[in-house]
Formats: C-alpha cells, sequence, structure tokens
C-alpha cells in the first residue's frame, strides 16, 4: 500500500480511538443505562461476523478459510463445523439456528440486518408421515435487495438438515395453495415484488424446496381461502417469507443454480425446470412497469435499443450506455443516474451517457430521415415526428457472467469489425493496403474509419464484413421486400453530383417504410424521395444497380440475398 493511503487509513484509526474514548468517558458517568458504548469496533469481516451473531471463536476460523476459499464455499464449511460443535455442544435445532444466521452474515459480509433480524427462529419440526424436517421463520427485514443470499439461505438450510440427520420438508397441496394465495394477496394489498412469477413457477418451487419456508405475519392483512392450516401459525400475510420465495429463490434461479452448480450440492436441479419456465415466458418483465412511465420499447421489437457489448469508463455492472443523443430526443426521460427496466440479462441497469456508440435514427415532420448527432441535435430535435431506432444499449459482458445468462447475438460494431480485419490481416500475406492506415483502423476503430471505397475493397479482398458505418437494418426486411426497392431504384433517376450520387424516386409509401425500416436517410419533396451521398452510393453498389437484369437470389432472407447479390460476407 502507498505511503499516503497508509497515512491516512492510520489517521481515520487513530481519530476513531478518541472519538470512542470520550465516548467511554462519557457513559462512565451512568447517566445511560449502559455504562460503556455499545458498539464494538470490528478489524474485518471476521470479528464482525462473531461480534453480531456468533459462535465465540469463529473470527479465527473464517480468517484461516479467507485464504483458501471463496465466501460461499467459507459460509457452508463454518456452518458445517458450528453443527459439529467445533465452537461448543448446541442442541440440533440451536446448532440448525447459530449455523444458519452465522453463514448468512458470512454471505451478506455483516453489512445487513439480515442474520440478526431477517431471521426470526429455526425450528424442527413434523410432516405428516412423522419424519422430522428444518423449517425457517423469516421475519419482515428480509428485503428484495440481496435475493441472491436469500435463496441461498435455502440451500445452507438444506446442507444443515442432511448434516443433522433430517428428512426434506413434504409440504401438503393445502399449504402450497395457501402460499400462492397469499403472495398474490400480499401483491395486491401490501407490496409489490422484484420479479412477478407465475403460479406455475411458484408451485414448481414450493413442491421442490427441502426446508419449509415460513414466517411470522408482517401485514395486517389475512388470507380468505386457505385458513387455520395446523402447520402455518397465522392466517395473516408473512411478507418475509414471500419475498424469499418470490425475489430470491425465483427471482434468482440461474444465479443460485450457478452456485449451487459450482459448489456440488445436490437435489436443486430443479431450479432448471424454474429456468426453462422463465426462458418460455415472454416480456414478462413488462409485467412490472408502474403505470404512468414510459415505455421506450417492446421487447427485442425492431426499432427499439440495439444490444452491444462492452464497457466505458464511466459503464459497469449493472449500468449501461446510451447515446446522449437518445437522452435529449427521448426529452430527458432518460438521464444520468437514472434506472431502466431492461430485457436481460439483470431486472435494471443505470443509465450513463457514452457517445462512441450507435446514435437514434429519427423521422421528422417533413417525412425525411436522420442519423441524430450532437451537431444535427438542436436543429432537428423540435421536428422529430417518430424515432424509428433508439441506439445502441451498451451492456457489459460481465453482466451476463454475473446473471448466468447466455449471450445473445449482437450487431456489427466498429470494435468487431477491427478485430475481424486483424484477423484477416495474419493470414493474409500480400494484402497490398498502406500498413499504417490499416494501423489506423485496427488500433482506433472509434475515431479512424474508412471510406465507403476503402471499406468496399477490404470486405472483397480479405473476406470479412462491410464496415458497420455503410451498414443499413437489411435484417429487417424480405427478399420481396428487397427486390420491390432495388427495381424502384433502378426505375429511379440518378444524378452526379459534387457531394456524389443522388437517387431521385417517385414517392411510393411502400418503398418510403421499407427505407424507414432500413434506417436508411433520405428526404421526400413533393412528388419525389430523395436519397444522397454516400448512402445512394452504398445502395448503388450493394444491389448492383448497374446490372439491371440480374436476379435477386431467393434466400431465406434479405441479408443472404444481399451478401450473394454484393458478393460481401
Amino acid at each position: 500500500m502507498d505511503g499516503s493511503y497508509r497515512e491516512y487509513f492510520s489517521t481515520l484509526e487513530r481519530e476513531l480511538e478518541k472519538l470512542y474514548k470520550i465516548a467511554g468517558e462519557a457513559r462512565g458517568k451512568l447517566l445511560d443505562p449502559d455504562s460503556k458504548p455499545e458498539i464494538q469496533v470490528a478489524r474485518g469481516i471476521a470479528e464482525l461476523v462473531e461480534g453480531l451473531v456468533g459462535p465465540k471463536g469463529v473470527a479465527e476460523s473464517i480468517k484461516e478459510l479467507s485464504d483458501k476459499l471463496p465466501r460461499e464455499e467459507i459460509a457452508f464449511k463454518i456452518a458445517e463445523d458450528i453443527v459439529y460443535g467445533k465452537f461448543g455442544h448446541l442442541e440440533p435445532e440451536e446448532a440448525a439456528e447459530q449455523a444458519l444466521r452465522t453463514a448468512l452474515a458470512i454471505l451478506t459480509e455483516g453489512i445487513t440486518a439480515a442474520p440478526i433480524q431477517g431471521i426470526f427462529k429455526v425450528s424442527i419440526k413434523t410432516n405428516p408421515d412423522r419424519s422430522k424436517y428444518l423449517a425457517i421463520y423469516f421475519a419482515g427485514p428480509i428485503r428484495s435487495a440481496g435475493g441472491t443470499e436469500q435463496a441461498l439461505t435455502l440451500v445452507i438450510g438444506d446442507f444443515i438438515r442432511k448434516l443433522i440427520g433430517l428428512d426434506r420438508y413434504k409440504p401438503t397441496e393445502e399449504e402450497i395453495q395457501r402460499f400462492i394465495e397469499e403472495l398474490r394477496l400480499y401483491e395486491r394489498s401490501v407490496a409489490r415484488f422484484q420479479y412477478h412469477v407465475s403460479d406455475e413457477e411458484l408451485r414448481n418451487a414450493l413442491q421442490y424446496i427441502p426446508v419449509e419456508v415460513t414466517g411470522v405475519e408482517t401485514d395486517p392483512v389475512e388470507v380468505s381461502s386457505f385458513r387455520d392450516l395446523p402447520r402455518i401459525e397465522t392466517n395473516r400475510v408473512r411478507g418475509g417469507a414471500l419475498r424469499v420465495v418470490n425475489d430470491g429463490i425465483i427471482g434468482r434461479a440461474a444465479k443460485v443454480w450457478k452456485i449451487v452448480e459450482k459448489l456440488g450440492i445436490e437435489g436443486w436441479d430443479w431450479l432448471n425446470r424454474i429456468r426453462e419456465i422463465e426462458r418460455k415466458k415472454s416480456a414478462g418483465f413488462m409485467e412490472d412497469v408502474i403505470a404512468g412511465r414510459p415505455i421506450f420499447s417492446f421487447p427485442s421489437r425492431n426499432g427499439g435499443f440495439r444490444l452491444r457489448y462492452g464497457r466505458a469508463r464511466n459503464t459497469g455492472l449493472a449500468s449501461v450506455g446510451v447515446h446522449p443523443a437518445t437522452m435529449e430526443i427521448l426529452h430527458g426521460f432518460l438521464a444520468s443516474g437514472t434506472q431502466i427496466r431492461i430485457e436481460e440479462p439483470g431486472k435494471a441497469g443505470t443509465v450513463l451517457p457514452v457517445d462512441s456508440i450507435e446514435p437514434p435514427v429519427v423521422r421528422l415532420k417533413d417525412g425525411s430521415v436522420v442519423k441524430v448527432n450532437m451537431e444535427n441535435l438542436e436543429s432537428i430535435k423540435n421536428s422529430v415526428d417518430k424515432i424509428l431506432f433508439l441506439g445502441d444499449l451498451l451492456i457489459s459482458y460481465g453482466d451476463y457472467l454475473y446473471n448466468n445468462k447466455p449471450l445473445k447475438p449482437s450487431g456489427m460494431t466498429e470494435e468487431w469489425w477491427a478485430e475481424e480485419l486483424k484477423r484477416a490481416l495474419e493470414t493474409s500475406e500480400d494484402h497490398g493496403f498502406d500498413e499504417q492506415r490499416i494501423e489506423a483502423l485496427v488500433n482506433d476503430p472509434f475515431n479512424v474509419k474508412p471510406s465507403f471505397k476503402e471499406a468496399l475493397d477490404l470486405s472483397r479482398k480479405l473476406g470479412i464484413p462491410l464496415h458497420p458505418e455503410y451498414l443499413f437494418n437489411w435484417s429487417s426486411i424480405t427478399v420481396e421486400e428487397l427486390n420491390r426497392l432495388r427495381s424502384w431504384l433502378i426505375g429511379s433517376k440518378l444524378h452526379k453530383t459534387v457531394l456524389g450520387l443522388e437517387f431521385e424516386g417517385v414517392y411510393d409509401v411502400s418503398i418510403k417504410e421499407i427505407l424507414e425500416r432500413l434506417l436508411v436517410p433520405h428526404k421526400p419533396s413533393g412528388n419525389s424521395i430523395f436519397i444522397r451521398g454516400v448512402e445512394a452510393e452504398v445502395l448503388y453498389v450493394l444491389l448492383q444497380l448497374d446490372k439491371p437484369d440480374l436476379e435477386i437470389p431467393s434466400e431465406i432472407n434479405g441479408i443472404k440475398a444481399l451478401s450473394k447479390l454484393s458478393g460481401i460476407p
């Protein structure tokens, strides 16, 4: 550690000791019920856990294991040591409760109230077949944040009940129905959960959770159908237990399964069924949208945000990047630091501006289609008629890894194109391109971009995709629409101006709609549609308009047909 940092922390410790001494002297005057400060100073997580929940001597074991095992494994190992009496003999029920509280304190690093107040008690109860099982009583302080730790509490409970020699919890049909009724009642009458889960997911989880998830009443709201059940002590809703199942074990099923699989714990394969049900749900997160909040796009809808992998300096885990022009076009609904509900990989992300990603494309009130940038923003933002494309949503790979979600296909971007170019050059001995120019394109893809002629030559000679600067949204149209657009362009007037090529075609509603879906900048004027500059050049070359008799291959989609037509992969 740097000397200045060491001095900084030493100063903090010295000043804390001074304040603690003053507090001790004040308490020594016996004007308060206690003669010394209740809060003790902990020098690390190990001491903090021992001070919060015990047992005495556990801090030393945690310190020894910290150099060898990750936090989750330490929690299980300490729970095992407590059950087997390493820190003193305890009766089975008492040992189970102590092991669970200590393990939860390790998982939460002692920074939440969950181990102390979140767990009300742990009991050993009896199944209808007279076998014994473990029941965990949760209280209100268990909240939705930290859902993975909530779910792992049940996994640790399962681990503990096996060590003690208890059977699994065997719920009756009435108890399952009661839990579902109770959860829906809580949603309607008390508060929302972070995740909206289906009855099917609830039933699957409740049938297989090996310990009973129960708790004390948290709100004065009573169930009406499944009342006075022998093993459930109250007819009122048990908020803590409901949150553990809904937002913990079901809401975080993918993350919990990843940890369970890593630790090699058996008997939790049913989590995969929960994940399968979750995958089949379409737009499930849309049910959680609060009335009155803007919906920017429906899930995976054309024109919504485009997924882009990566991180900027100001983004990271659970924070996503949006182009600043998108923020302005959306009238400030998205601002730095605001949180949005996203389709995946997690439940939400904090929005931050990133100007190196793809900006939005809009249609103006005069029918023109324009790609928005920070230069033209002020002149067009009050003339926007419709947003055709929201731009990129930058999400880090780490978010997918952390949430244990499979990666989805992403569009071609500058950084990926540079990697394709780099790989192609490694296998090409005599490419004939200027070395300095190639080096600039590879090393600085965001600022150095090829001209259309350069991009075309690189694609055809090296067999790499066309640079994203010259790509339209070809996946949004069919082969039939591609053919219709090509015929319209062939029949249009082609002008050569100082700014390059210019198409002037007869105004056609269907062609206008195709151009908008492709996100091709154009301008209608009178009975004509004008496409100018590099966009006109791209269409002319890719659609082989100099060969009007050429037939478009009848492929399954527009991209494959275009690739064969243009000779570009």
